[in-house]
């Protein structure tokens, strides 16, 4: 079974574009865990445009009554975010990289990146009993970077087959799938899991959920995006019925 974690922090967007405490991040996890969610997502940024340091407490508060539901937190290794994931104590952290003035994740950490130094941040996580998840677009040499930095997963960036699925080019669809198919045997070759996000959706996922020893997705703007119109515990049930086997 491909576990869905989803990424609330759209919610938490909305409502700081007012202010005040609507709409509520914690009541919209309370929503996805009720529907059958197994996993919540939050990317607490350090200038706290959505997710702020609050809601991950609170949200962690909330979920320690609900032990089967895993929280990922995902952020750059700044010291701020990693003291917070070192006192929450998440199942996972996703390390991923982030560009000054970006929107949103614009692609996975180049392979290039000095492994000490992630070696020592991962190392320090996994102490503390967290797995730790990297951020990587679907490349060996991200994958074998990956697994010397002491990974326990990889997830992989998906815009850009999202993009050629968008497209409706079935010939540019199936070969770049056929990429990430290829970095997920060899993740799986070298002991690391799978994980995936980033445009992933109700439509694309239905190719997309037969890559090979996918673990999870993370999904949050698509699915709060058919929230809109369907409400949100729906919406988590039609995910998680295109990810049941």
């Amino acid at each position: 079974m491909i576990k869905l974690s989803v990424n609330v922090n759209k919610v938490a967007t909305v409502r700081n574009s007012r202010g005040g405490t609507l709409p509520s991040v914690l009541e919209a996890v309370t929503v996805c865990v009720g529907a059958g969610a197994p996993g919540i997502t939050v990317h607490p940024r350090a200038d706290e445009r959505h997710i702020t340091r609050r809601d991950v407490h609170e949200i962690a508060a909330w979920l320690r009554d609900h032990p089967s539901v895993e929280l990922n937190i995902e952020g750059d290794p700044r010291p701020d975010l990693l003291a917070l994931v070192q006192e929450i104590r998440p199942a996972q952290c996703t390390l991923v990289p982030v560009q000054p003035g970006e929107v949103t994740s614009q692609a996975g950490w180049p392979p290039g990146t000095s492994r000490d130094d992630m070696r020592r941040i991962v190392g320090e996580l996994k102490r503390r009993g967290i797995r730790v998840s990297v951020f990587v677009d679907p490349e060996p040499a991200a994958v074998e970077w990956a697994a010397a930095v002491g990974a326990d997963r990889i997830e992989l960036y998906t815009e850009p087959f999202a993009r050629a699925f968008e497209r409706g080019l079935i010939t540019d669809a199936t070969a770049t799938f056929d990429c990430y198919a290829r970095a997920a045997i060899h993740a799986d070759k070298q002991g690391l899991g799978v994980n995936a996000g980033h445009d992933l959706d109700l439509r694309n996922l239905v190719p997309f959920r037969s890559l090979p020893h996918l673990d999870e997705v993370s999904i949050g703007h698509a699915l709060i995006s058919h929230a809109l119109f369907v409400g949100l515990d729906r919406s988590v049930r039609d995910y998680l019925a295109v990810l049941a086997p």
